[in-house]
């Protein structure tokens, strides 16, 4: 079963299919304010060339509005991705619209776009796939208060369509296999699919989402 998107004590990004893990090296923008070093970024990926770039963004929960420092970093990192020529994993808590802004400009010279833990405006996804953009669908999608989420994930195409725990696997509480389990369980009942079909079309989408690293 894959992980679309998690994480080892804190900020270190991965993706995990049946058969690798692939990390990805970059700066949240929470960690904007801090001093930061996009050289040894750019290190740790010409270092890694089966890596990618995340998990970088833009965010409004920790504050109501986007810093200047943190647009600057995540165009710097949206730069080096492009460069590199490594797909992304993007941040857009409550300022989605933003970051799908961001990213036009990289269409075609990003080779893929994860918009990790997407559950906002459906007027936003034309734009996301439009990219060539894939949306992973998180545990939000256990709650079942969470109506319009799962009106949202029963329209996602499938084909562009992941999930993740935004887990921290270092905490020994978590049980990540059991939350994959649960997300995909309940998203093939709410598409009537069969549950064995869907995982192995997720580990495609996966793997399609990788491809374009070095060595894939």
């Amino acid at each position: 079963m894959i992980d679309a998107h998690y994480h080892r004590n804190g900020y270190p990004a991965y993706l995990r299919t049946p058969d690798c893990e692939t990390s990805f090296h970059g700066i949240h923008p929470w960690q904007a304010a801090d001093s930061f070093d996009l050289d040894a970024i750019c290190a740790q990926l010409m270092a890694d060339p089966s890596s990618g770039v995340g998990e970088i963004g833009l965010d409004r929960l920790k504050a109501k509005t986007i810093s200047d420092s943190q647009r600057k970093l995540f165009a710097q990192q949206l730069a080096l991705a492009a460069e590199l020529r490594r797909p992304v994993v993007l941040h857009g808590a409550k300022c989605w619209g933003e970051v799908v802004a961001a990213c036009r400009p990289y269409k075609g010279r990003i080779p893929a776009f994860l918009f990790h833990g997407f559950s906002r405006s459906a007027g936003l996804l034309p734009e996301i796939f439009a990219l060539g953009g894939y949306v992973s669908i998180g545990p939000a999608l256990l709650n079942d208060h969470a109506v319009n989420y799962r009106e949202l994930v029963k329209e996602l195409p499938l084909e562009r369509t992941l999930v993740e725990t935004d887990m921290d696997y270092s905490l020994p509480d978590n049980d990540p296999d059991e939350t994959l389990r649960q997300i995909v369980s309940t998203l093939a009942a709410l598409r009537g699919e069969s549950e064995s079909a869907l995982a192995a079309r997720l580990a495609d989408n996966a793997r399609a989402f990788l491809q374009s690293l070095s060595g894939r």
